[in-house]
Formats: C-alpha cells, sequence, structure tokens
C-alpha cells in the first residue's frame, strides 16, 4: 500500500512541475534598430509554435503571451533574425541588426535556380505582380507587351476560350509543333488556370543553352512557373477581392433596314437592273408598318448585352516552423457572357465560366538534411454554352440583314432564311436550341524529396520527384430546336402570311461526352555547386526523367490506347571564375517513340560563355558607373520529334474500305475480303533538328538603368512532312503517303527589355519596355516544281499571305479594253483592276504571289510607367504589334454577294468608301479612284471576291491594355483594424486600341468580324493581408 501512494505522490509531483514549466506569461517589449529607431512590422513567432505569433505595431512594441520558458524569433527583412530565451522574464526590448551580406540575386533555370551573375542563357525572369493586371481568368493574356521574347495574339473574348497563343521568339517550325512547354513545379501542365496570387517565379528560357535540359520538350522554348511555398513564421493570411464589367472593345457596325435598301437598290442599277426596293417598300420599312415582312432588326442588339459582370475571390494562408512549413490556396472566378438569353426558356443559354482553385504546397523536414515536399493542387471549372456554338451565332449576325427575318413572327412562330449557319436566325440559335452544361477537373499531386549529400560532398544534393496528374471532362448537351418558317413577300387574300416551312421540330435530345488524361511522371537529378578558392565556382547537373501519358477516349484505336512514353538523360557542367568569365554545357539524350529501335534516341549538346565586363579592374576604376556589362553567346542544338501521327515508321494493313472484296469465278459469283496497306512506314525517319545561336547584352548603368538585348538565329532541319508531292507512278494514294525529314526553315531576330528608376522627392518613377521581332524563312520545302518561283512556298516567310496584286479600280471601258483580260468574270469601271505578275496577257490563278506578312505578328512590344508617391501607386502598360495582316473576306463583308443574305458594313454607306457609277449618281466626282470598296453588285461577283492587296488589312494596333491606380492604406490605421496591409485598386484593361483597321479589333485578324470579341473590362479590387 505504502508502495501506492509513493508512486501516487510522485505522479503528482510530476504534473506540478510540468504545470509549472508550461505556465504561460505575457511577454512585452519594444523593438529597435542598432541606431535606436523603432521597427514596424517585425514578425515575433515562438519558436517551433508557428501560429503563435505578432507584429510590431507603428510604435514597434509588441505583447506576446508564452510559455515562461519558450524562446521567441524575431525576423523583419533586412535584418538578421535574433532569437530570445524568455527564462521566465516578461518584459524583453529586442535589437535587430542589419544584414550586412547582400543575398545574391538568383534566376530560375531548368531544374533549379543559378545567380543571376552566372547566367549564361537567354532567360526572362517575369515580375510575377504583372501577371495579376489580366483582369480575367487567363495568365496567357499578360505576356505579349511584359515579356520578352513572347509573341501573342488573343483571337476570342468569350469567357473560357478567351486565352492568347503565345510563341517563345515566333514560330520556328513548320512541324507539327510549334509551341512552347509550359512546368508548373516541374511538370508539364497548363499555367492558364494558375491563380496569379500562387506564382512564386516565372520565367522564360529561350536560347538552347538553357532548354536542353529539357531534351526534345524544350525545342520551342520553355516557361518555368513555380507556385509559392510556407515559410517559416507566424502564419499569414492574404485575401484578395474583385469585381469587374465588361463591354467589348470593338464589333462591326452595321446598317440599318433603310439603308440598306438604298445600297441595295444602288447595287442593282449599277448592274444595270431593276430596283431591289420600290418606294413603297421602302416607306413601309421606314415607318414600320409590316414587321413580319419588312422587319428593321438590329441583330446584335436583340442578341447582346451592353455589359458583363466577373468576380473573383481569392485566399491563402502560409507559414510554418523549422520542422514543417505550409502554403495553402483557395479561388473562385465567375464571368458571364455578353448574351441574352431571352424569357422563354427556363434555362440559362448564356455563356458562363465558373472556377474554383485549390493548392496546398507542405515542406516536412524529416532530418536536418532530407526535407518532403507534397504538393496537391487543381481545378473544377463549370461552363453553361448555349446549344449552338457562339461560331454559329456571330456567322449568323453577320449574314442576316435587318430585313431578312423578323425576330419571331407576330403569329409566334419562328422565322429563318434557310438551315446553315449563315442563314440561320441568331435568336432562335441563341435561345432555341437547348444549351449545353460542361464540367471539368483537374487533379494536380506530386512529391519529393529533397536530400542534402554534404557528408559525401560538400556541394551535392539529390532531389528526387513524382507526380500524377488526372484531368476529366464532361459535357452534357441537351439540345432541340423549333419549327422554322420563312413567309413569302405577299400575304394572301385575308391578309394572312404566307408560310414555308424551312425545318422540322427537332424534339430535346441529351447527349453526352466525356473523356480525360492521365500524366505520370518521374524526374531524379544530382545537383552540384561548390566555390573553390573564393574564384572558382563550380557547378553540375546530371538529370533523368520519364513520363507516360494516357487518354481516356481510345476507343479500340490500338494507337490510342497505347500509352505515350517518353525518357531522357540530361546534364549540365558550369564553371565561372571570379565572376567574370563564364562557361556552361549542356547535354540531353532524349528517347522517342516515333522512330525506329536503333534511331529512337538522339544526342543533343549546348555550350555557352559569358564575360562580366563590369568585374574587371579597369571597367570599375574608370567607368565605375557602370554597374553590370555582361556579354552572351551561346550555340546547341536541340531536337523535337512531335508529328501528327504515331509510330510513323509502321506499315499499316487493313480491310480495303474502297474494294472491299477481291471477286473471281465465271461472272464474279466468287469473292474473298480484300486486304490493303493503309499507311506505308516511313523508314530512317530521325528527329528535327533545331540549330540555335544566341548573343546577349547585359547592361546596367548609374544603378537607374538596366537593358537586356539578345540576338538569336534558330536553323531548322529535317523538318517532319508528309510527301505530299511523289509522284503518281509511285503508286501511293493520300492516305499511303509516308512521312519524311523534307524540311529546312530559318527564324532570325531579337528581343529585348529596358527599365529606368528615378526617386524625385518623394515619388518614385519607374519607367519600362520590351520587345521582340521575329522573322522566318522556309528553306526547304517538299512541293512540286514549279516555274513560277514566286508561288513557291520555299523562299518566303512561312504562312505569308497570298493572292492578287490589286491595281486599283478600272476607271473606264477603254481601260479595260487596253488591260490584261481578267478570268474571273465579266467586267465594268469601278471593278478591281489585278497586275499581269507573269506576263501572259490573262489574270489567273497563276498571278498569285506573296503580298503581305502572315497573320502573326512578327514584332510585339510593350512600354509603361510606374509612378509611387506616398500610399498611391499608378501602373501604365501600352502593348502593341507590327509586320501582320489579314485578308478580308467572308459574310458580311462583301455587299451582297449572297443577294437576300449577308450584312451590310455601316462603312460602305459612306459615299467616299465606294465607287459610284455617274449614272446613278449623276456626277462623275462619285468615281471615286481611291475607294475602299469597288462597284456594288447584287449577287456574286468573282472577280471582286478573289484575294488580293484590295481586301488585305494591316493588324498592327497599338493597345492601352492596363491602367492600374491603387492605395495602400496607411498602417496607422490597418494596426487598429487587426490587418497588415490592405489595399485598394481600380484595374482597366484593353481600354483603348489604335490601329489603321477600325472596323473590328485587329488582334482577333478575323476576316469578317464575326467572332466573340475581346472585351475591355474595369475592375474595382481589395487585397487585404493579416
Amino acid at each position: 500500500m505504502s508502495r501506492w501512494c509513493m508512486m501516487l505522490l510522485l505522479t503528482v509531483f510530476s504534473a506540478l512541475q510540468l504545470y509549472a514549466q508550461k505556465e504561460e506569461i505575457t511577454v512585452t517589449g519594444t523593438v529597435k534598430d542598432t541606431k535606436g529607431e523603432t521597427l514596424v512590422g517585425v514578425n515575433i513567432v515562438i519558436e517551433n509554435q508557428p501560429g503563435l505569433g505578432v507584429v510590431s505595431d507603428i510604435d514597434g512594441n509588441y505583447k506576446i503571451k508564452a510559455d515562461k520558458y519558450a524562446t521567441l524569433v524575431a525576423s523583419f527583412i533586412g535584418y538578421k533574425t535574433q532569437r530570445i530565451a524568455i527564462a521566465g522574464k516578461e518584459k524583453h526590448d529586442i535589437v535587430l541588426e542589419e544584414e550586412v551580406e547582400q543575398l545574391d540575386e538568383v534566376s530560375v533555370v531548368a531544374a533549379g535556380v543559378q545567380r543571376k551573375a552566372t547566367v549564361v542563357g537567354a532567360i526572362t525572369t517575369v515580375d510575377v505582380e504583372k501577371l495579376k493586371t489580366s483582369g480575367g481568368s487567363q495568365l496567357s493574356n499578360t505576356l505579349a507587351g511584359n515579356v520578352a521574347g513572347i509573341i501573342a495574339m488573343q483571337r476570342s473574348g468569350e469567357p473560357g476560350a478567351n486565352y492568347s497563343e503565345f510563341w517563345i521568339r515566333g514560330i520556328s517550325t513548320f512541324g507539327a509543333n510549334s509551341s512552347a512547354l509550359v512546368l508548373v513545379d516541374g511538370i508539364e501542365r497548363d499555367f492558364n488556370e494558375l491563380n496569379a496570387e500562387d506564382i512564386e517565379s516565372f520565367s522564360v528560357l529561350k536560347d538552347a543553352s538553357a532548354t536542353a535540359i529539357y531534351g526534345q520538350r524544350g525545342a520551342n522554348g520553355v516557361v518555368l512557373v513555380t507556385t509559392k511555398r510556407g515559410k517559416e513564421g507566424k502564419v499569414k493570411i492574404n485575401v484578395k477581392g474583385e469585381f469587374g464589367i465588361s463591354t467589348p472593345s470593338r464589333m462591326p457596325e452595321y446598317v440599318d433596314g433603310l439603308t440598306y435598301t438604298r445600297l441595295a437598290n444602288e447595287a442593282r442599277l449599277s448592274r444595270n437592273q431593276d430596283p431591289m426596293y420600290s418606294d413603297v417598300e421602302m416607306k413601309i420599312i421606314e415607318q414600320g408598318l409590316d414587321p413580319d415582312i419588312y422587319p428593321n432588326v438590329d441583330w446584335q442588339h436583340e442578341i447582346l448585352k451592353n455589359i458583363t459582370t466577373n468576380h473573383r475571390a481569392m485566399i491563402n494562408f502560409s507559414g510554418g516552423g523549422s520542422t514543417a512549413r505550409y502554403f495553402v490556396s483557395g479561388g473562385y472566378y465567375n464571368e458571364a457572357g455578353m448574351y441574352k438569353h431571352g424569357d422563354l426558356n427556363d434555362y440559362d443559354t448564356n455563356v458562363r465560366y465558373k472556377r474554383f482553385n485549390f493548392r496546398s504546397n507542405v515542406d516536412i523536414n524529416l532530418t536536418k538534411t532530407t526535407i518532403l515536399e507534397m504538393g496537391v493542387g487543381g481545378w473544377i471549372v463549370n461552363q453553361n454554352k448555349p446549344g449552338s456554338n457562339s461560331d454559329a451565332i456571330w456567322t449568323s449576325m453577320a449574314g442576316l440583314t435587318p430585313l431578312t427575318v423578323p425576330v419571331v413572327y407576330s403569329n409566334g412562330l419562328f422565322p429563318t432564311y434557310g438551315t446553315s449557319n449563315d442563314q440561320m436566325n441568331p435568336y432562335v440559335l441563341l435561345t432555341q436550341t437547348g444549351y449545353k452544361t460542361c464540367w471539368e477537373n483537374k487533379m494536380e499531386t506530386n512529391v519529393a524529396l529533397n536530400q542534402d549529400l554534404d557528408f559525401i560532398t560538400k556541394g551535392l544534393k539529390f532531389y528526387g520527384r513524382f507526380s500524377y496528374d488526372a484531368y476529366n471532362t464532361h459535357e452534357v448537351h441537351r439540345l432541340t430546336s423549333p419549327d422554322l418558317y420563312h413567309a413569302e413577300k405577299q400575304r394572301d387574300r385575308y391578309g394572312d402570311l404566307v408560310l414555308k416551312k424551312v425545318a422540322d421540330a427537332q424534339p430535346l435530345s441529351p447527349n453526352t461526352i466525356a473523356w480525360g488524361d492521365r500524366r505520370y511522371y518521374t524526374e531524379a537529378n544530382l545537383n552540384y555547386n561548390r566555390v573553390f578558392g573564393e574564384k572558382h565556382r563550380v557547378g553540375g547537373l546530371l538529370l533523368y526523367y520519364q513520363q507516360e501519358y494516357t487518354r481516356t477516349d481510345g476507343g479500340t484505336d490500338p494507337y490510342k490506347i497505347v500509352p505515350y512514353r517518353n525518357m531522357a538523360l540530361s546534364g549540365r557542367a558550369t564553371y565561372s571564375y571570379d565572376d567574370r568569365y563564364m562557361v556552361e554545357f549542356n547535354f540531353g539524350y532524349t528517347g522517342s517513340e516515333n522512330f525506329e529501335k536503333n534511331s529512337r534516341f538522339g544526342f543533343f549538346p549546348a555550350v555557352a560563355m559569358g564575360w562580366m565586363a563590369s568585374n574587371e579592374k579597369f571597367i570599375k576604376d574608370y567607368v565605375p558607373w557602370i554597374d553590370q556589362l555582361k556579354l552572351r553567346y551561346s550555340y546547341g542544338e536541340v531536337g523535337n520529334d512531335k508529328m501528327d501521327a504515331r509510330f510513323p515508321y509502321r506499315s499499316t494493313v487493313d480491310h480495303d474500305q474502297v474494294h472491299p472484296d477481291y471477286q473471281f469465278g465465271d461472272n464474279a459469283q466468287t469473292g474473298a475480303p480484300s486486304l490493303t496497306t493503309l499507311k506505308i512506314g516511313a523508314r530512317n525517319l530521325t528527329w528535327e533538328v533545331a540549330k540555335k545561336h544566341n548573343f546577349g547584352l547585359d547592361l546596367g548603368l548609374f544603378d537607374k538603368f538596366d537593358l537586356t538585348v539578345d540576338v538569336f538565329r534558330d536553323n531548322r532541319e529535317k523538318i517532319f512532312m508528309v510527301r505530299q508531292n511523289l509522284p503518281a507512278y509511285v503508286g501511293m494514294h493520300d492516305g499511303q503517303l509516308p512521312w519524311a525529314n523534307v524540311g529546312r526553315m530559318r527564324s532570325t531576330g531579337m528581343d529585348g527589355t529596358a527599365s529606368y528608376s528615378q526617386e524625385i522627392g518623394e515619388v518614385t518613377l519607374t519607367a519600362r519596355g520590351n520587345f521582340t521581332f521575329s522573322r522566318t524563312k522556309v528553306l526547304e520545302y517538299d512541293e512540286a516544281v514549279n516555274a513560277l518561283d514566286y508561288q513557291k512556298t520555299q523562299g518566303y516567310r512561312w504562312g505569308q499571305t497570298k493572292g492578287l496584286q490589286a491595281i486599283g479600280l478600272f476607271k473606264d471601258e477603254r481601260d479595260i479594253a487596253n488591260s490584261p483580260r481578267q478570268t474571273f468574270g465579266d467586267v465594268l469601271p469601278g471593278d478591281i483592276k489585278y497586275k499581269d505578275v507573269n506576263g501572259d496577257g490573262l489574270i489567273d490563278k497563276y498571278d498569285i504571289l506573296p503580298i503581305g506578312f502572315t497573320n502573326t505578328p512578327e514584332f510585339v512590344y510593350g512600354f509603361g510607367v510606374s509612378v509611387l508617391w506616398k500610399n498611391l501607386d499608378v501602373n501604365i502598360l501600352f502593348q502593341g504589334s507590327g509586320n501582320c495582316d489579314f485578308m478580308l473576306g467572308g459574310t458580311g463583308v462583301f455587299p451582297f454577294a449572297a443577294s437576300e443574305t449577308g450584312n451590310v458594313l455601316q462603312a460602305v454607306a459612306k459615299d467616299k468608301n465606294r465607287w459610284i457609277p455617274a449614272e446613278v449618281s449623276g456626277t462623275t466626282a462619285t468615281e471615286n479612284p481611291d475607294a475602299t470598296f469597288p462597284r456594288l453588285t447584287y449577287g456574286t461577283n468573282p472577280n471582286n471576291t478573289q484575294a488580293s492587296t484590295f481586301w488585305l488589312r494591316n493588324s498592327r494596333y497599338l493597345r492601352f491594355k492596363n491602367l492600374e491606380i491603387g492605395y495602400t492604406v496607411p498602417r496607422k490605421l490597418t494596426r487598429k483594424l487587426r490587418m497588415e496591409t490592405a489595399r485598394f485598386y481600380l484595374l482597366g484593361n484593353n481600354l483603348f486600341v489604335l490601329s489603321p483597321f477600325k472596323w473590328w479589333d485587329p488582334e482577333i485578324a478575323s476576316g469578317n468580324g464575326a467572332t466573340y470579341p475581346i472585351q475591355r473590362t474595369v475592375t474595382l479590387g481589395l487585397t487585404v493581408n493579416f
């Protein structure tokens, strides 16, 4: 019994002792620097308890509850971290010393980071803050004008499809793959679905030296995106909310019904035909007396809203201690389209895009030298669309005139002119064809191990990573359509409409589409960095990766069922002497499934060198105002294996669909199934090779001005092409034609960025600009021999616009008689006149030649200014492009080309813009030789609709892309509200565009403007940090 009593007493004593040890006290104090100045915003946490922390207030004071024997950790940017043992004392004043040793500025490079001073590759590091000014859901829209080396175009403003297609240093190959590799946390992923607030760094690798590590995947450049990870310290909470309104930037403007009748009559009279509309009919239209037969519909007004809205919300948490750190975020985005869905349905047919983002990155120190990294992220998208797609709706708005049909007949029936998209009623397409819903989700998981191997040799580290990504999409189409009618121009004797049924109603027909994909990725690398003798900096990297990609919609196609696989071994060796002379060697030994067994691996080396002249003694002594002067050069080879085929070296044999049976015997009474070679395998197919040169200059002056310029040349050899021009005696039809390495192309250009910073009193001013220029030339192309060199692809830009060369309008009949005969139909004065390029006396297809640039810009640039004054900040960005064009054409551009359908642009209604014969206008002054439109025609006119310089339009523009005005709430106020910082801002995107082409936004490069327009957006936002 006494033994049990003794044990009980010991237990109670231990508990009391433990309680005493855990006794909590309130610690207070003031934080100052070594000069005695109080410090505001210093983080003070309890060691190994990261959730418990405070910051010093405006007077430098702090107050925190802690165990009496705990340790406080005080940290502040630019100062050394202090650890203070509480030791039972309730008062601790803290003095922080400035951090004398400055951290080396680093750049994110392939498979790691590198000191910026020793980087010799062409790498652009993007200010992440600039990515937060897109005013929409797509990060790719922020690249053009912000990132040197990027050429980008936005083709649509439709929610969910309003992203930019982009290329690094332009389109460098006419093979199947010209797009850049995008890596998010080292894995191939789409960065458009990321929250900009989740991004830690964003880099663009442009030359072979920078991209060689990624093998064939990096042939066209690489975008590296790194997401945020937790840092040791108190819990940080960031909240952001935005509300925006959008309006279309530019859209085609069409004439009203009365103007249409006047122009239609002119078109008929100009060709010696009777007028289309009588004076009585025009009076009926003007007064709106019969809206069923003579409507006057503004289809854009009936279909489109003037204003739409979008909403965004984001929150993230980060923090941790010495053992574990975390970053967790979530985001929501909602954008509505500009369609009026009508009130006849109980379902929504407007375009709507909703997205939910989530991310969690956790780092755990398993030991002092071992870190386990885990990440889970992804997104969920919910989209709503009308039953017919947007292209159909915009085509119909361009196709139906104000007079073709009304929105709805007065008897409630739905009208249409025809059943093709350019003849359908836009209102019916939008509101009466059902609707589509689309759900997408993406789950991204990765786990990595970071092991310090200093116990083997100092500076050696191992990094291993495995990831699994899964994407799924599921669409439900609920499609229907009503009975559609078209009214005759005359009513019956009772005054009723005479209706002809054009299409029968289709009952609601549900349909589903589902597919997905999976990606497994494994990587292991050894990284070595060490300094010898303070001047010799040596680095090395050896990386192995393999990945497998599978789609779930392969069906019975064996080529789709088999997973896509590739693997590579890559390496890098770097040496720097005294941060003055740098040399770097990279290689990629990559494998591809697209080549035969003994040709699947390719070795692609790259070498780079640099000279940091500003670190030379004579520069420091005689021109000390040069902060940085670095010269760089690199040369490398990169392989590309992408083509629109799998296993192209394999021949395929299957049943002959053209001649399914071999027949023989008397009267062909006996037969047997036939076999044929569907595809001829390509023997000796090998890698497309990019040979890249890059010369770069990095310059910094007066600690205020920075300039980076790179000049590059990319020669592509052995480009993949299907042999389309084999002679007939070879015996192959189109489906059998094999692939071959028969193309060559060259891309040359330069890119650069510059910035200047200046403090003027309390104002900080920063001016910045960047540009990218890239021009291509096809050196070899598989095409038929042609005596007319100007009609070849070889020798010209890739994708260069081709057509006839217009030399004005015919002046009179004598001009027509004395000109080469145009073979596209009869011509009259005022019709387009073309140049006889080959001199054979005829204008025909043999006179077609390269006449312009391409519809992808050769030149993209941006410039802007940032101003900071006290708590107010203003940021401005202009972005433009040049050396690009597009050809006008299609529904709504050629007046009356389809007779009763085809809208007419308001530009046609201006008399100065069209050639009007004197017999119609009564004066020769209207026979304008410089008219924008030729003599009008009611009906087809093949001569005046040929692709030519007459319809070629320059699509260069200068866009006021971003205007951001922000106000940061004073700390004195935010402290009272328990906030770290708070900022209100107003953000404008695509506020206006200046361009020689005015009819619609030139960036979309549409022939008739019949596409969802790019939006002008104004956003009000608030960010709060706790």
